[in-house]
């Protein structure tokens, strides 16, 4: 096949430039012919507010996708992310060209100006399925009410616009995140649920169980749980014989504020190399992912898996059930005393047992020949225009 596939990246690499790059190298190494159209925000706030308010309608960016769709003739375009440099407008030039449309909704920002459906320090859905003024009083895009009522424009209208009716086919990484969806308003029988994939990265050197280390991978920021987990920590470090570490790999808002209240037995590396984060799971004994807002998928979850680490999770995201984790290790989000009595549960006996159960999961569910199957599953079922599109992990039983 040959697809167009196209990307606003993000200032800062995050986990969606990481699927996007993934889906096309596993797809050229299948045979496949990958035509990029890669766009990025720029960094400076003056030049992002014109870039924002040109997203209203980007003939620049129009013309630009409409002449790679009469040079390469794809097959079809995998739409990942609009925002904001790209702008809804490719989606117009695309489907003005006849080619068949995937978008793989990685956020919510179609319901949300911030697009976490989180504001200050719990879930928010005040926008969903309304208009996103209270994002504008609230100037949850960027802490500003100025790039808010830009942003809440662009949204409004390309509503109006009836840019949703023109995607074949809407991509979601989990059925939790397509749920969200459909509250927001993309319609559900042109929504299937493809989740994401990882690179396998071998064999570990030991069980889990010969390590002390937890490791949490994430933004210091609210809504990723880590001060839960902080104070779940101190309770559990109090307990006899307790000789767990912990290991904070990340940066953000809250770091300061973390280091200064973290217990014993925490440690704070910043973000590190992509590379090093692989050997540290490796080496972990457990990964925490004690996430308080509404996660759409978690790459991290994945990159856990592939290494054969038991994964710590909460139930304010799919995460249970994209990992398959034991009840015994899952706690409420925001439940210091729950988190806390999961991490003294990290005994040998558990931690290999579910590293191990962890680890074939990902052989089966995550692994790289996995995801392009399902890519091409549903990109054959696109180009077939065969009704509401395949899902080819539910085809085969996956409840993911």
């Amino acid at each position: 096949m040959n697809i167009l596939q196209l990307h606003a990246g993000y200032r800062i690499p995050a986990g969606e430039d990481t699927v996007v790059a993934a889906e096309a190298a596993v797809l050229r190494h299948g045979g496949h012919e990958v035509v990029q159209h890669l766009a990025h925000n720029p960094p400076g706030s003056v030049d992002a507010i014109k870039v924002l308010a040109r997203s209203l309608d980007n003939r620049q960016q129009y013309r630009r996708v409409r002449d790679l769709l009469d040079e390469h003739q794809p097959d079809l375009a995998h739409l990942h992310n609009t925002w904001f440099s790209l702008s809804t407008s490719v989606i117009d030039a695309i489907a003005d060209h006849g080619t068949p449309l995937a978008v793989t909704v990685h956020n919510y920002r179609l319901g949300c100006l911030n697009s976490t459906l989180f504001r200050g320090s719990s879930v928010c859905t005040a926008c969903v399925d309304r208009t996103p003024w209270s994002g504008v009083v609230h100037g949850c895009y960027r802490d500003s009410r100025v790039l808010s009522a830009i942003a809440a424009t662009e949204v409004m209208v390309s509503r109006r616009r009836g840019v949703l009716e023109r995607v074949d086919r809407f991509v979601a990484p989990s059925r939790f995140m397509a749920d969200r969806l459909v509250d927001i308003g993309v319609p559900a029988d042109r929504l299937v649920i493809k989740p994401h994939f990882t690179d396998d990265p071998g064999p570990r050197a030991a069980p889990p169980s010969a390590s002390c280390d937890v490791v949490f991978i994430g933004r210091l920021a609210p809504g990723k749980g880590l001060e839960t987990l902080l104070r779940a920590w101190d309770r559990a470090s109090s307990t006899p014989d307790f000789d767990l570490r912990l290991t904070v790999v990340g940066d953000g808002p809250l770091a300061d504020l973390a280091r200064e209240a973290a217990p014993r037995g925490v440690d704070f590396v910043g973000w590190i190399d992509s590379s090093e984060v692989r050997e540290r799971l490796l080496r972990a004994r457990a990964f925490a992912f004690p996430s308080e807002w509404y996660e759409p998928f978690g790459m991290v979850l994945l990159e856990a898996m592939s290494a054969g680490v038991p994964i710590v999770a909460t139930t304010s995201s799919d995460a249970p059930r994209i990992t398959n984790t034991p009840s015994s290790l899952i706690a409420p989000g925001s439940d210091e005393h729950a988190l806390a009595e999961c991490i003294l549960r990290l005994d040998d006996t558990t931690v290999d047992e579910v590293g191990a159960a962890a680890r074939t999961r990902f052989e089966r569910e995550y692994a790289p020949a996995r995801g392009l199957a399902a890519l091409e599953t549903l990109y054959q079922a696109l180009i077939d225009r065969s009704g509401p599109g395949a899902d080819p992990w539910q085809q085969d039983g996956v409840d993911s």
